[in-house]
């Protein structure tokens, strides 16, 4: 196995473990995003690959807070979305089940990897939500994923007003699959990867490819056109450049509506 800097990567018994080791928070920078993107490509490789997991090391207090704020800028937001958006391609071509175990908060790109999951297992101290309308930006994966786990009216409202929720209406929106305790947490994941351990990987496959054709069209697709509004419409505006230098400057942000 590869040796990384932000994360562990290890295949046990045909589950891939990714596990976040930036602490405290786990923040998604471009260095990190690659090595997520370089594990994710040794997961094609195995035939028999039944699931990743994606979970934060115990050192950790958060799942992940989202992406560093300084690669929103100008400079390095098209580096920054092609790395982070590589990861949900790379996971939709490979096409096996991935597993999210959460425990902590998952905000911004933390939640957006929770909405790509199928099945979420979070403990209680996971908050779950997509701040970035705060910083006078939007989640493009959000955008995408959100409606399609949440439904539409839900999807916007979290999305519009950056609001937080915790495990419990989580579930109820079926964001999460399962909510437990944290002494829960490691009992319920195994569980679950015991039952796909016992499963085809091929069939996993095959049938992870089914249930994406449901959306209609490719996350490929709908990214790519999220991607062109975001960086060349939104990272043009004067409020998307205030809202990232207020939050850098930690004060509000004045909005020139423009």
């Amino acid at each position: 196995m590869r040796n990384f800097q932000n994360i562990s990567f290890t295949i046990d018994d045909r589950v891939a473990f990714i596990t976040l080791r930036r602490p405290p928070l786990n923040i998604f920078n471009i260095a990190m995003m690659r090595e997520i993107g370089e594990a994710l490509s040794d997961c094609g490789r195995p035939a028999e690959l039944v699931a990743i997991v994606f979970q934060a090391g115990k050192e950790s207090r958060a799942f992940s807070a989202g992406v560093a704020i300084e690669d929103h800028e100008a400079e390095t937001v098209y580096q920054m979305l092609d790395s982070f958006h590589a990861i949900f391609r790379t996971l939709e071509l490979i096409a096996r089940p991935m597993i999210a175990v959460v425990d902590g908060p998952a905000l911004g790109g933390g939640c957006e990897l929770v909405a790509a999951a199928d099945i979420v297992i979070a403990s209680e101290r996971a908050r779950f939500g997509q701040p970035e309308i705060k910083l006078g930006v939007f989640p493009p994966v959000a955008s995408i994923l959100l409606p399609l786990v949440v439904g539409e009216k839900r999807a916007r409202e979290l999305i519009l007003t950056g609001e937080l929720i915790d495990a419990d209406e989580a579930v109820k929106l079926r964001l999460v699959n399962h909510a437990v305790t944290v002494e829960q947490l490691e009992q319920k994941t195994v569980e679950i990867l015991t039952r796909l351990r016992d499963l085809s990987g091929a069939a996993l496959g095959y049938t992870r490819k089914a249930l994406d054709l449901g959306r209609g069209r490719s996350l490929d697709q709908a990214l790519a056109e999220s991607e062109d509004l975001y960086l060349n419409e939104l990272m043009k505006t004067a409020d998307a450049l205030e809202g990232i230098t207020a939050f850098k400057d930690k004060r509000k942000p004045v909005w020139r509506n423009k």
